[in-house]
């Protein structure tokens, strides 16, 4: 396993972590997903620490809280050896002030996270999405205050526009307030949107990218295939309509390249598929779910090897879609790529 600093900041992540949403179980979205125990989930976590996989991203609306409780008991009497991330924001109620980051949301929502943990502090505490009734200065003060009180380590994003995490970045820098070092963004080979413009402003601001659902919502896993029916045990049939939109001609000629290099490397489709996202520019850690054992060793195969370069360029090829404007001329203006290299290698 290979460990990657976690944007500008001095934490190094391993390049692959575990991401909880099937721990608990509970709910139409979670419910389907898994329903992993405490002692399902300790043994997982076994095997990512044996592996080197010792980030563990939760939140507060997985299962309802939960995915953090399952996910304290499995760590208990090991914290030191794991980090700890979770992510609070979006709503967990329909009252007034149980949902956003306004300062009094936010205390007590990451009082309430530790308290399921059971743990004294989070490595990385993120923001689940954009809060535009609150003021970020005072979103990010809050996070101070949590920082300077030892309870959290790192602060990061998730799910934010660009202009969202900019303006949040900036206000950081003019108060002198914590930086978000992640963002926890949605890509892969099936939807490479984050490449045209979080991707470059990461790479300007410092900013790594902690992927979720790395194979699109679960249609990479090599289950899913042209002219054929979703298989009778695939999520896809509750979840479907919760998950990033796919453009179904791209996803399967998507996998019949996946097929292709599987052959070729002896690998599984989810494992290239994973794989090639380890290559990308900003990505810090790609976030794995597993419903269970065999699934979770499969993904975590998905380290320690490489695609060759003619490989990754006809991943590239299949999985590449027309920016719209004004980010087209990255790839298409050479005169642009010129004036940004960076930004043009990235695309």
């Amino acid at each position: 396993m290979l460990y990657r600093p976690l944007g500008a900041s001095g934490l190094r992540v391993p390049e692959l972590s575990l991401g909880t949403g099937t721990f608990g179980g509970r709910g139409p979205l979670f419910g389907a997903w898994g329903t992993a125990t405490a002692e399902q989930a300790r043994r997982m976590v076994d095997m990512c620490l044996d592996a080197g996989a010792h980030l563990f991203d939760s939140a507060d609306v997985y299962s309802d809280g939960a995915a953090e409780e399952v996910l304290g008991r499995a760590v208990r009497g090991r914290r030191g050896r794991v980090l700890l991330a979770t992510k609070v924001g979006l709503p967990t109620g329909e009252g007034p002030d149980e949902a956003g980051t306004s300062r009094s949301r936010l205390l007590r929502a990451a009082e309430d996270a530790l308290r399921r943990l059971g743990t004294d502090h989070v490595d990385l505490l993120q923001l689940h999405a954009f809060d535009a009734t609150t003021p970020v200065e005072e979103t990010l003060s809050a996070l101070d205050d949590l920082v300077r009180a030892g309870k959290v380590r790192y602060v990061g994003a998730s799910n934010f526009s660009g202009w969202q995490l900019m303006k949040s970045l900036a206000a950081a820098d003019r108060l002198g307030l914590p930086r978000h070092v992640s963002h926890q963004v949605y890509y892969s080979l099936a939807g490479r949107d984050y490449e045209w413009d979080l991707m470059p402003l990461g790479l300007d601001q410092g900013v790594g990218a902690m992927v979720w659902s790395p194979l699109a919502w679960g249609r990479l896993t090599g289950r899913i295939r042209r002219g054929r029916p979703l298989p009778e045990r695939s999520r896809l049939h509750r979840t479907a309509a919760m998950g990033p939109p796919v453009d179904e001609a791209l996803l399967f000629d998507v996998v019949d390249v996946l097929d292709e290099i599987a052959a070729e490397t002896g690998r599984t489709v989810p494992q290239v598929a994973i794989n090639w996202l380890l290559r990308r520019p900003t990505v810090a850690t790609v976030v794995v779910g597993a419903r269970d054992e065999a699934q979770l060793r499969e993904n975590l195969g998905a380290a320690g090897w490489e695609l060759t370069a003619e490989q990754v360029r006809r991943l590239d090829a299949v999985s590449f879609r027309e920016a719209p404007y004004p980010h087209f001329p990255y790839h298409r203006q050479e005169g642009f790529a010129r004036l940004n290299p960076p930004l043009f290698a990235a695309g």
